[in-house]
């Protein structure tokens, strides 16, 4: 799950208002982890066994927890996450060219984070917005019926 992270106490104090903010119910497990994602970008192990020692839970069940559901990552990716669809509409219009066409200019892999920090490709089976295809969706804003030569100027949108 990578190197080992030290938080630091205004890090740890927050996390401990949003599992307190639930008052560290159980039930409110996947809630929790959400917020604390939400905020921090990511749970690496260390944020995990807080959540754990603090709710009293076992590790194995919140470990259990952030590794079943996808939308939980171990480590930090990019500013921008950028979701490529490689649903069947958007991959029957191209969808594979242009993650080949962003991965050519970030010069990193899906999966992952460019050096600065900045970009983590990824890519989703389904992203419901089917009548854009292709659709790249960079954090929350969509792109529709995008083509390779669009793909130089969205990147540099974020830049």
């Amino acid at each position: 799950m990578g190197d080992v992270l030290v938080l630091n106490e205004q890090e740890k104090k927050r996390i401990l208002e949003i599992i307190n903010k639930h008052g560290g119910d159980q039930g409110s497990l996947i809630q929790v982890l959400n917020m604390i994602q939400e905020e921090h970008g990511y749970l690496p192990k260390e944020v995990q066994k807080l959540v754990a020692d603090e709710m009293r839970i076992p590790f194995s069940r919140v470990y259990e927890v952030t590794s079943f559901y996808s939308r939980f990552t171990f480590e930090k990716k990019g500013k921008y996450v950028i979701a490529v669809c490689l649903g069947t509409a958007c991959y029957v219009k191209g969808a594979q060219a242009i993650l080949d066409q962003i991965k050519e200019r970030l010069k990193i892999s899906e999966n992952e984070t460019t050096s600065d920090g900045l970009f983590t490709i990824t890519s989703s089976r389904c992203v419901g917005a089917c009548a854009l295809a292709p659709v790249v969706i960079v954090n929350k804003d969509v792109h529709g019926k995008l083509t390779p030569d669009k793909v130089a100027g969205m990147l540099e949108a974020y830049k």
